[in-house]
């Protein structure tokens, strides 16, 4: 989860993180590929193994399927395989038996994080909100798991994982936003395929910058035939032009994390009993009087500057003197640095209940994120040794957590329909919540489930909660969106009574949607 804001761009890591990001740093010697070169097309090639899990005092039977399938260009011609792990419950009727399917995001992360971290059949012990430290890493069957729901099947990105480019593919096949949706679009379809899934309920669940994938796709398969049962967002980013220079939109939308943050730390003076409620007052004054205080600009009044100072660090834990000297203006890398200055302590950007501390206490920014260090180790060590103990899959490849490719991610976007409009058919910056308007206005019946944690400082969920209102749909559509509010991060699964109220939400989803 190593994402830093750089103007527009974020450097992502773990959970997949909300922007276009710039991976780690490359070095001279590091292999790349020959354009001169076309390389082989690998077979597709999978390892079954059987396993049981018990919920709820049932026992289910199934089967875990990692492997690979390629997917085809416009010309028929082999250009990438994609990894996967699929778990399918043995002796189920497809008809009837929804099929999931999950990933992170980054854009250039694998999806790990998901698989061992949520509703996957196992889940590996972390000491969440304290750093894990190193190994022996414990992995177990995962009580909250939604296998009882729906057959899952996480799949890697391209680039990532054991994703990767094959015959005349080029890794500028798959660096950017719609290059990228074709890909998964055309894994999915080639997945239903090979597995006879066409009938069955499909859904969609993507985490961070994989909810910008998963809107965009959802408008992309429904142009298909594919149309989708329901579209699980967790920790959205759909709108990137919110980040852009000169407007006070970020701001606006980062305002009730910043309360909640404080309200869980302590630093409110008058700290109240009930959290909905203090978040409910505190969403009136960002879209009230903070929007409109920033709105006005360099001409608002003194007084009004004055008392919008005081109520801004009345909500935050943050000092008046602090809130005036950043004009109103507290950005979230500022905000992680200061509210525990006093105690030597920095937070977590996914998960601002994780704590740190830095080189000194004296800088404007963070050194680091607590919340990714904190998780990385056990995720990774216990991926790699499930995958060639449990799951039986044999490789020479390496295994890349991140996309180590060179190639800039085109962030342009071209929405399905043309976007209504919004964006001249094309967009510099994607706003994906066109593309899921568009899909649920074509098939009234699709939902979406939006879960959103509350410390989570990369995907705030007042701006999850604009986007997902300003759809352009009708009053009778927008009932078809649905919200939960989780005391967790960016990856909400890391609170373990959060993961058991998050599954069981979504067991209420695919009842509802699954008929």
């Amino acid at each position: 989860m190593k994402l830093k804001l750089l103007a527009l761009t974020l450097t992502a890591s773990l959970a997949g993180l909300p922007a276009f990001a710039q991976e780690p740093p490359h070095h001279d010697d590091q292999p790349k590929h020959d354009a001169d070169k076309t390389p082989p097309v690998p077979q597709e090639k999978n390892s079954i193994t059987h396993h049981d899990l018990t919920l709820d005092g049932r026992t289910i039977h199934y089967t875990a399927t990692a492997g690979t399938l390629l997917i085809r260009n416009e010309q028929d011609e082999p250009y990438g395989s994609i990894f996967y792990v699929a778990y399918t419950e043995d002796g189920a009727d497809a008809k009837n038996r929804p099929v999931t399917f999950l990933y992170n995001g980054g854009p250039g992360s694998a999806s790990l994080w998901l698989h061992l971290g949520s509703v996957g059949p196992v889940r590996v012990i972390t000491s969440s909100p304290d750093a894990t430290g190193p190994a022996p890493y414990q992995v177990v069957q995962n009580q909250y798991s939604l296998l009882d729901k729906t057959d899952l099947v996480f799949i890697d990105a391209p680039l990532t994982g054991f994703s990767k480019v094959a015959g005349k593919g080029t890794d500028k096949d798959f660096r950017g936003v719609d290059q990228d949706l074709q890909a998964f679009d055309k894994f999915i379809q080639r997945y239903i395929t090979v597995n006879q899934r066409w009938n069955s309920p499909k859904y969609l669940f993507g985490e961070s910058y994989g909810t910008t994938r998963s809107a965009g796709l959802a408008g992309l398969l429904q142009e298909d035939g594919v149309s989708l049962n329901g579209v699980i967002l967790l920790s959205s980013i759909l709108n990137y032009n919110v980040m852009a220079p000169g407007f006070d939109a970020e701001y606006v939308g980062n305002l009730p994390t910043y309360a909640a943050i404080a309200w869980y730390h302590n630093k409110l003076a008058h700290k109240p009993a009930d959290l909905k409620a203090f978040l409910n007052e505190v969403r009136t004054f960002a879209r009230g009087e903070y929007s409109e205080a920033l709105a006005e600009g360099d001409l608002l009044p003194a007084e009004k500057f004055d008392a919008v100072a005081a109520k801004v660090a009345e909500f935050t834990g943050l000092s008046v003197d602090y809130v005036k000297e950043s004009k109103l203006r507290i950005a979230p890398t500022r905000f992680r640095k200061e509210l525990l200055r006093g105690e030597g302590e920095i937070l977590g950007r996914y998960d601002a209940r994780f704590e740190g501390t830095d080189v000194d206490n004296a800088g404007e920014n963070p050194g680091y994120d607590p919340s990714d260090t904190g998780i990385s180790g056990p995720f990774i060590a216990t991926f790699h040794d499930y995958l060639s103990r449990e799951l039986k899959y044999d490789t020479t490849d390496a295994y890349a957590v991140h996309s180590d490719s060179n190639v800039p991610w085109d962030q342009t976007h071209r929405p399905v329909g043309g976007g209504g409009g919004r964006g001249f058919g094309g967009q510099r910056l994607p706003d994906v919540a066109v593309d899921l308007a568009d899909a649920m206005r074509k098939n009234p019946k699709l939902k979406v489930y939006s879960a959103n944690g509350l410390f989570d400082l990369a995907t705030p969920f007042f701006l999850t909660e604009y986007d997902l209102s300003h759809m352009l749909v009708t009053p009778q559509l927008a009932k078809n969106v649905e919200f939960g509010y989780y005391p967790a991060g960016h990856m909400v699964y890391l609170n373990v009574d959060a993961l058991k109220q998050l599954t069981h939400d979504l067991d209420g989803f695919y009842a509802e949607t699954s008929k």
